[in-house]
């Protein structure tokens, strides 16, 4: 592997494939070396000849969806980071995440905050690669956070798929809350409101929106919107932005 990181944009629309890395290019601080690719079967056949630090890449495209390709690809480079932006809702494809083990996703219908945190995750993605870890926290909590961060709770009530984005919000690795119940990044009262209102609305078939209350690693409340959805095999696909920082400590 090369000292300059490599990254492979994939999307089967010519003019948003270019876009994609060059817009990841252009960034100064990534200094990164991109290629673009509209076939996915023609990305996943340069995934096994060359070298490649990171893929991001759409998930419908006619051949490989974005997941099959990163199943492909993991056979040849089992730890590569690969990333989904993708207009598909997570809600439509979370069990498909979860299985395949995508890194995390991005929504293309974010405009310029989506491409803002794009880059971001993939700047992580570069950070892990070379070893070079930051937490992106100032005085213990997140300092850059992207408008939409994403999870997957499976039917046992415990989280799956953790997306950094959402981690960072709470002050977690995602590592740290896989398995884990959902109520741990909820204060009581909060939990109570999920269950008895958010949770049968969903389970109903609707999808949920509002805002509620996150407790966040060091004891602190925040503001939240948030957006929870059920996929056909029975789990939520929540997405969380911040409204406001409350500052309240957990058992004020």
């Amino acid at each position: 592997m090369t000292d300059t990181f490599r990254l492979l944009c994939v999307d089967d629309e010519p003019g948003l494939a270019r876009l994609v890395a060059a817009h990841l290019e252009r960034d100064d601080d990534l200094g990164c070396e991109t290629a673009a690719e509209t076939d996915p079967r023609e990305a996943l056949r340069r995934v096994e000849r060359e070298s490649f630090d990171c893929v991001v890449s759409d998930y419908d495209m006619p051949g490989l969806t974005g997941v099959e390709l990163l199943s492909a690809a993991r056979e040849a480079e089992p730890e590569l980071p690969f990333l989904l932006f993708s207009a598909t809702g997570p809600d439509e494809i979370a069990a498909e995440m979860v299985r395949a083990g995508v890194s995390d996703y991005v929504s293309k219908h974010g405009g310029a905050d989506g491409y803002t945190a794009l880059l971001r995750r993939v700047k992580r993605a570069e950070a892990g690669e070379r070893g070079r870890l930051d937490a992106g926290f100032d005085d213990g909590r997140p300092s850059d956070v992207a408008l939409d961060g994403v999870c997957t709770v499976g039917p046992d009530g415990t989280f799956e798929f953790v997306g950094e984005e959402y981690g960072e919000l709470y002050g977690y690795d995602p590592e740290e809350l896989e398995g884990e119940p959902w109520q741990r990044l909820h204060p009581a009262d909060e939990v109570e409101h999920i269950r008895t209102h958010i949770i049968p609305a969903v389970t109903g078939g609707e999808r949920w929106s509002g805002t509620s209350t996150g407790l966040r690693a060091d004891g602190s409340r925040f503001a939240e919107s948030k957006m929870v959805s059920t996929t056909a095999d029975d789990r939520l696909v929540i997405s969380v932005s911040p409204l406001d920082a409350v500052g309240r400590a957990a058992d004020d």
